[in-house]
């Protein structure tokens, strides 16, 4: 499914909409396909194994931990958020990725 890194450190079930929307801090459109930049929270798509547990590592150049322009550890915090459909690159908002599935706060 598609995989990006939402605006809000929170993730109430059960549709986790209190992740928010995608991480944007540069007012971006969405898609590693969109000429023009895409979100700083767009992450590659993740292959879920049948055991439903999951290891990967996710790059996202120009997200930082640390104090600064793109953190994810702002006031409200910052959720990395795994869709139920692969992510077209390109749809706006959200890549056409369908609903979310599992989320998770990112914490230091």
């Amino acid at each position: 499914g598609g995989s990006h890194l939402h605006a809000v450190g929170q993730c109430n079930a059960p549709d986790f909409a209190s992740a928010g929307g995608h991480f944007n801090p540069s007012s971006k459109m969405h898609g590693f396909r969109n000429p023009a930049g895409h979100h700083a929270g767009d992450l590659t798509n993740v292959s879920i194994p049948e055991s439903g547990a999951l290891r990967v590592e996710l790059l996202a150049p120009g997200v930082r931990l640390g104090p600064g322009d793109g953190t994810l550890l702002d006031a409200d915090g910052a959720a990395v958020v795994i869709h139920a459909l692969a992510d077209d690159y390109q749809t706006d908002p959200a890549g056409a990725s369908g609903t979310r599935i599992a989320c998770g706060v990112v914490q230091r």
